[in-house]
Order: structure tokens, then C-alpha cells, then sequence
């Protein structure tokens, strides 16, 4: 099992899912936890964070939040269905510079203001998502689950984040139902 993740300030990273695609993983940096709903994007540290965890070398400063908030707020709304002008938005914010290199063809990013990038490059990351399997991207059916995944299982199936947790407490809660 891989060591939690640290924030800068050395505490472990609090949010109870990782690993999704850049998309998914944008959207994770909110959750339900005992205390209540919980937001990595409150301030510049978890932004820091969420940036280290992606490996985007870009500053965690003010700007980049709000931009990185806003992405996160039009993938939402595109994945629910509410509104893809949100999303178009943030995607107006860059492209893809196509070139050839001594090393062969490349595809850049061209971001005009970096704030952007981050935000930009989740934007697009949904957009492969949606076109390699839109169904295999999926809330956590647990009913007080906000967290997002890809489902990778085999048979498409996968109903939970992550059965050890939301998956558990189903069952169980099922099973003390058919049993009071």
C-alpha cells in the first residue's frame, strides 16, 4: 500500500480517494467526512497539494485557485449534464500547438495565462474520458458520497469509490435492515 500523500505543511493528504484521471481527481478535492463536507481547494496550500499529486510544476498561487475552482465547477456541471458552456470556457483558455521536433511530432499545451494550465489540462482530460467510455465515469452510488471514479473493472460495474469504505457500509447497512 503506498504511503499517504503529504501536504506541504508534512500532514497527510485528508482526502479518502486518489488516483483518478486528472478530471475525476479535480473533482475528489471535495468529500464527506464525519466532521462534514470537506474542500482540499479552501486556500493555496491545497491547491499546492492537489498540484504536487499531478505532478503540475506550476505556482499554488491565488489566481491559479480561483481558475482551478472554476475548472472544477464546469467539469461538474458538464458531467451532470447541467451545462457544457462552462466547460467550452475553460477549454477557450488554451490548445493543443501541434509541431514536429528533432524527437518527432509533439503536442504542446499553449496556455496564454498559467493561472490556467492546471485547470485547462483537467478540462481536457474529461474530454478523452467522455470520448473513450462516457459511461465508465461515475459517482460513488453510496447516498452520502460525493467522491468520483473511472471504472476500469472489467464488466463496467463498479458501483463504489472504493469498496472498503462506501462499499462496506452499504452491505452493512443492508444487512442490519434485513435483520432488525
Amino acid at each position: 500500500m503506498p504511503s499517504p500523500r503529504q501536504l506541504p505543511s508534512g500532514v497527510p493528504d485528508p482526502r479518502p480517494h486518489l488516483g483518478e484521471p486528472l478530471a475525476l481527481d479535480l473533482l475528489n478535492t471535495r468529500w464527506i467526512s464525519a466532521e462534514g463536507p470537506q474542500d482540499l481547494l479552501t486556500g493555496t496550500e491545497g491547491l499546492a497539494t492537489w498540484l504536487a499529486d499531478n505532478n503540475l510544476e506550476l505556482p499554488a498561487d491565488d489566481r491559479t485557485l480561483r481558475a482551478v475552482i472554476t475548472a472544477r465547477e464546469a467539469i461538474l456541471r458538464a458531467i451532470r449534464g447541467e451545462s457544457i458552456d462552462e466547460l467550452n470556457a475553460v477549454l477557450d483558455h488554451g490548445r493543443i500547438r501541434r509541431t514536429l521536433t528533432p524527437a518527432g511530432p509533439a503536442d504542446t499545451p499553449d496556455v496564454q495565462r498559467p493561472e490556467w494550465l492546471p485547470g485547462w489540462l483537467a478540462a481536457g482530460d474529461l474530454l478523452k474520458l467522455l470520448a473513450d467510455a462516457p459511461d465508465r465515469i461515475k459517482q460513488c452510488a453510496h447516498p452520502n458520497c460525493v467522491l468520483w471514479f473511472h471504472d476500469t473493472s472489467k464488466n463496467g460495474a463498479r458501483r463504489w469509490h472504493s469498496m472498503a469504505t462506501c462499499g462496506n457500509r452499504a452491505k452493512a447497512a443492508r444487512h442490519y435492515a434485513r435483520n432488525t
